[in-house]
């Protein structure tokens, strides 16, 4: 073979190599990336008690099924007198009739049974998605808070560096270098803490999807640090919409549906009975035919129908104080919200940009002697305070999102 093409060969299987090298890094490094569509949807994929509230459909089912089933017939075989030549033998079938309506009302209340299970599946997952949300923001405010322990560990690292020339050039006194190493101290245990914070904020958001342990690297920082939220108007406006709301009034319609199966069961139910007689003794058979029902004397069932009645009054004032509750969260929520995020635009805008070149200032004013460290070490709690304080205020605008997606569900949908 020619020396150039096996050079060609050569350099094709080496570009070949890196080529493949390179898109398994890339996938590799996708892999451990988790994002929030890829959370939600493992948590509503794998998440064991998801899964648990999907078996409710199937019960309710179940449930429905059995409610339109009849009695099932009885036979019986009677003998009368041992004697073989002088026994009297009976063999009846027995059926019940249920009357007054009870096998419908049975259906009603299992039907609603079935919409309340959906409703509440529902509402299990409009709350897992919130816990999703919450863990997973939770998890970028703990990176964040590491980055920010990061920067301040090196703005301290480099006060020290800058003390102790100083302090060797005889310009300062040692108890500056002291104080940048107490600094120093103080903010490596932040930075320690912050590394567990987010250990732990991982393990939390890879519980709520379902994980036993955490098998992502880092989260991806959304475009978008949350959605806008709809006006007040418009969410108070689908608020009969929400789960929650709607399982309420169907609580409602299943307490009646329940007063009215249990009027039903003051009407007693026949019991007609058909069968064949043979006498030994005279050697004759005849047909036996007979009715038998319970006089609702004493028992009509009064307790039961008084029950029933009282629980529907009570759903009714559950609904209501549902719907009160909810209106006072969805406006707390927003509340907190414009809050939040009015904090958020002044950190961001003007707080910290104003703290970041306090510390610079001070920290090239020690350099050329023009301050004390005592003037580093304000500018740079300063710093360290102003980002804690951030850290809080985007903590807040994630719980009000939180909480109003807790109660309407996806807000893509508004």
């Amino acid at each position: 073979m020619p020396t150039f093409i096996r050079k060609l060969l050569w350099v094709a299987g080496a570009l070949s190599t890196v080529f493949l090298f390179a898109t398994a890094t890339v996938q590799e490094a996708s892999a451990q990336t988790l994002t929030l569509e890829s959370a939600l949807q493992t948590a509503f994929a794998n998440n064991p008690d998801m899964a648990a509230a999907q078996w409710e459909i199937d019960i309710a089912q179940g449930g429905r099924q059995q409610a339109g089933l009849i009695p099932n017939p009885v036979a019986s075989w009677d003998a009368e007198d041992t004697r073989r030549n002088s026994r009297t033998t009976t063999v009846k079938l027995t059926q019940t009739l249920e009357l007054g309506g009870k096998r419908g009302a049975r259906i009603d209340v299992a039907t609603r049974g079935q919409e309340a299970a959906a409703l509440t599946l529902e509402q299990r997952r409009n709350v897992l998605r919130a816990e999703v949300i919450d863990g997973y923001y939770g998890a970028l405010r703990a990176q964040e808070r590491l980055d920010l322990a990061q920067r301040s560990l090196a703005l301290a690292e480099r006060g020290l560096v800058v003390a102790n020339g100083r302090v060797t050039a005889g310009k300062s006194s040692p108890v500056e270098a002291t104080r940048a190493q107490v600094q120093l101290s103080e903010i490596r245990l932040e930075f320690n803490r912050a590394q567990m914070g987010l250990t732990d904020a991982y393990r939390r958001l890879a519980a709520s999807t379902g994980a036993a342990s955490t098998d992502f690297q880092a989260v991806a920082t959304q475009a978008q640090a949350a959605p806008t939220l709809p006006s007040p108007a418009q969410l108070l406006a689908r608020l009969e919409q929400t789960a929650e709301l709607r399982l309420a009034e169907l609580q409602i319609v299943q307490g009646e549906a329940a007063l009215g199966l249990e009027k039903a069961q003051r009407i007693p139910d026949l019991d007609v009975s058909i069968g064949s007689q043979y006498d030994a003794s005279v050697r004759e058979r005849v047909n036996v035919v007979g009715v038998s029902m319970p006089i609702p004397l004493f028992n009509r069932n009064q307790g039961n129908v008084l029950a029933a009645s009282r629980r529907a009054d009570q759903a009714r004032d559950l609904r209501n104080a549902a719907e009160l509750r909810l209106r006072t969260e969805t406006r707390q929520a927003l509340d907190l919200w414009q809050t939040a995020n009015t904090e958020v635009r002044s950190f961001n805008q003007q707080i910290l940009p104003a703290a970041q070149s306090a510390v610079d200032s001070a920290t090239r004013g020690f350099e050329m002697g023009k301050f004390n460290f005592l003037d580093v070490l304000d500018a740079q709690r300063t710093l360290i305070a102003a980002r804690t304080q951030y850290l809080a205020a985007t903590a807040q605008a994630t719980e009000a999102w939180v909480r109003i997606e807790r109660i309407y569900g996806d807000l893509a949908r508004f």
